[in-house]
């Protein structure tokens, strides 16, 4: 029988792994930079742009083909099209770093910002309690940060920081997530 759930969860826990660790160092390599004061987005661009946009696009693919073994897996179109929709994005992310034309990045950014913090609360039809529960909480304050981002209200962590706010608790819903269908895939 196959494991799509297990393959999955490899997937996004490979993926949000090998990228929170590839931006720690890039956030070492970079001169000065600061994470209360400088966007994620700006370790895409000179010296660190290499290890950035590769691992951030290495990130969405994973998570696009994630998306894709999770539909044969739960068979819910929904998650599938917003776990997408959040890998397309992050690929896009690397693909079109700061400066690109036509606001791509930004769009990118959005994408993967908007649908990574939908994902968190659509899964608690798929994930028992507490884990439903502490997804839609990580999705909420995700979204709520985007939000205050947005309206360029950093509650004094600098629009940096404020990003943070908004990539970490999807980042920990995505290994919390990855967890619980790797160990499910294996019973």
């Amino acid at each position: 029988m196959p494991r799509y759930g297990l393959l999955s969860g490899l997937l996004i826990a490979i993926g949000v792994t090998q990228f929170m660790i590839f931006m720690i160092v890039c956030e070492a390599l970079y001169p000065g930079y600061n994470v209360a004061h400088n966007y994620i987005s700006d370790l895409g661009v000179g010296l660190t742009a290499p290890i950035f946009n590769n691992s951030i696009e290495f990130l969405g693919i994973l998570v696009v083909i994630s998306s894709i073994l999770l539909y044969r897996e739960y068979k819910s179109r929904l998650l599938s099209i917003l776990l997408f929709l959040t890998g397309f994005g992050a690929t896009g992310v690397g693909v079109f770093p700061e400066g690109s034309p036509y606001e791509l990045h930004t769009i990118m950014s959005a994408t993967t910002f908007i649908f990574a913090g939908i994902s968190a609360i659509a899964v608690y039809r798929f994930t028992p309690k507490p884990i439903s529960l502490i997804s839609v909480v990580l999705g909420i304050i995700s979204l709520t940060a985007l939000s205050l981002f947005a309206f360029g209200i950093y509650l004094g962590l600098g629009h940096g920081g404020m990003e943070r706010m908004i990539v970490y608790p999807v980042f920990s819903w995505a290994l919390l997530f990855a967890g619980h269908i790797i160990t499910r895939g294996t019973k």
